[in-house]
Formats: C-alpha cells, structure tokens, sequence
C-alpha cells in the first residue's frame, strides 16, 4: 500500500484563521470598531466582524471590545477571524462518522485513517466534510441552516492519522474556537509509535517547518529559522521496545506533518511512514526472522502510527471544559501487542 500523503493538505491550523493588526491613524475620527474594520478588510461582512466581537476576538491595545467601541487615534487593533477551507460545490455523502460528542454548537469525531478531512487536489469526493455536510442535512437545527450547512473546520488531521477532532456547527463556535486555537489554549495529546530508543524520559522539539526545496509533497526542517513556520513539539515516553518507542506528543504550534518531521528530524521517524523514512528498518537486527516480523507489523498498519489520542477546549456556548480522550485504533493496538511479545521473547544478546 502506498501511503504517501501526495494530498498534503498544505494547510496549518493557524491557516484556519486570519489574525489582523492595525495602528489607529493620528487623524482618525472616533468611530464604531465594527465601521473602522470593515473599511479595512476585503471580503468580510459586518456580521462576521460583529461576531467576532461577541466571540471577544477584537482586541483593543490587549482588552476585548464589543462591535459598538468608538476607535481611538494610536490605539491597536487586533482581529482573528475564523477562515475555513470554502469549495466552491461539496457534494453531501453518506459516509459513517464516529461521532463521541455532538450538541448544536461542536461535533466531536474519532476520525478513521484513510480518510482526507476537506477536498482538495485529488481528493474532492469521499472526505470528512463531504460526511459532516451530509450528516448536518439531517439535523433539524436552525443554527445548521444558518451556516448553510457547512462544517466549520477549526484545524485537521493527516489522511493517515487517526484520532480526535472538533468541528464547530454554527459561525459562533466556529470563531470561538478559532481562537482558542489561535491562543494556543486547546489541549492536545497524540501517541505515536517512531523507530529507535531514546535516553532521555521527556523533551522538547524546535525547529521551523516548511515545504522541501528538493520535493515539495514533503516537509523539512530550516533549522537555521531562515525559511518555514516556528514549530515546537514537546513528548514523553510511554513504552519502550528496544528498536521503536511508544511516545506522547504534545503540541505547542499546528504545523502541516509537525510531528511526523519533527520525529524524523530527531532521527526517530514513525513507524511505517511512507513520506518520512520510516517504512523501512531502521533499527534492529539482521536475522531474517525480524525483518519478517517488522513486514507482518507494516503489515497490520500500512500507514504511519501516529493517534490523536485526547482533545480538550472550552465549550463555545456555555464556557465549560470540555475533554475527551480515545483508545488506540485496532492497527495500532494489534502492533504494539506484536512488539510486546516479541521484546519480551528476545534473548539478551540480540
């Protein structure tokens, strides 16, 4: 199976939204906030712009401010929109969605691996927003009308990822979530499966991320800062099996494949990722029985071993913490049985 992620989906998380800056002029009169920046941004409503403040996502020198603030000259402006991907037709199809949690503002998914989150080149039937538009059609809430039935992404997952999403189902979740994103106050943790052991118990990945000069369906690593987007990536280990480790993931920044490179980065590329050098062996012995038992594992997960395990924020609507946490998908668990067994059963000299 070929695993490569040609889709690429070259879209952050920060990408899901607009962040806007201003310097009221010297000369400015005193005006309503909403007035002043719909003057200054293109292709955005007043609604939007009023939504946003509700959301408190308008910001005047640090304090949030209703549509209804007068600006004043030299004061700072500040604005996050929500900015979902927008395709121009999306067909609705009767796709099974895993659904943990739904209420009328946010959708929580266990997304399956395989699956693309929006259409893109390559992929424009058969997607989780393809799924979601189905699914909302068959909802009788007027908050879904009102957003035409369309899901409000906040952020994604790889195709080949697996693990814990939410989608917003009306423009207030969405722009309120938005910026929690933006703030960087979601809770996230991904457990993955990368080749090789570690000496440390805990530590911290930085490096800028940006498409690859030599191919551009990958990501690479500017460790200099000069090109690519600040990224950084924090774990700890969870299981060790000698050749590949089970570790936690936690991140600080939503780059496009952060984790899967900045693992590779660090010499401890996933398991079985196609795209970044772990489908092949990179650490172990040479006896013909291992390398059949790393091509059974490849085997069970012909994709990269990478879960968004558990998904925390602050409900949109009611300001309540909202956490959920997942098991591993059946591939995984299957795998990780399989190296249990098979470290345990190794003698001391291999």
């Amino acid at each position: 199976m070929n695993n490569h992620d040609d889709e690429i989906e070259d879209q952050d998380e920060q990408e899901f939204f607009e962040h806007h800056r201003f310097i009221v002029d010297k000369g400015q009169d005193f005006l309503r906030i909403d007035k002043y920046l719909i003057n200054r941004l293109e292709n955005t409503s007043r609604s939007k712009i009023q939504n946003a403040a509700s959301a408190g996502n308008i910001l005047v020198n640090g304090v949030a401010v209703k549509s209804n603030y007068k600006v004043k000259p030299g004061e700072t402006v500040t604005i996050v929109l929500a900015h979902p991907p927008r395709d121009k037709e999306i067909h609705p199809e009767n796709i099974p969605l895993d659904i943990v949690y739904e209420d009328e503002d946010v959708v929580v998914i266990n997304k399956p691996a395989g699956l693309v989150v929006h259409p893109g080149h390559g992929n424009y039937t058969g997607t989780l927003v393809n799924a979601l538009v189905y699914h909302f059609q068959h909802l009788s809430l007027p908050s879904i009308n009102e957003f035409e039935s369309r899901p409000g992404l906040v952020h994604r997952l790889d195709k080949n990822t697996t693990g814990l999403m939410v989608i917003a189902k009306n423009e207030m979740a969405m722009v309120k979530l938005a910026k929690q994103f933006f703030d960087r106050t979601i809770e996230r943790t991904y457990t993955a499966l990368v080749w090789g052991d570690f000496e440390e118990e805990t530590g911290t990945i930085t490096g800028h991320l940006g498409r690859s000069i030599k191919d551009r369906k990958i990501i690479t690593v500017f460790p200099e800062g000069d090109q690519g987007k600040h990224a950084v990536t924090h774990y700890k280990l969870l299981e060790r099996f000698r050749y590949v480790t089970l570790v936690e993931c936690k991140l600080e920044t939503g780059r496009t494949h952060q984790i899967r490179v900045h693992m590779q980065y660090t010499g401890h590329p996933l398991f079985n990722d196609d795209s970044y050098g772990g489908n092949k062996i990179l650490k172990g012995t040479t006896f013909t029985k291992y390398k059949q038992f790393i091509e059974n594992c490849f085997g069970i997960i012909p994709r990269h071993a990478l879960h968004a395990r558990s998904l925390g924020f602050t409900h949109p609507r009611t300001g309540k913490q909202m956490f959920f946490d997942s098991t591993l998908p059946e591939d995984m668990e299957t795998v990780l049985e399989k190296w249990r067994r098979y470290v345990g059963q190794i003698p001391d000299e291999q």
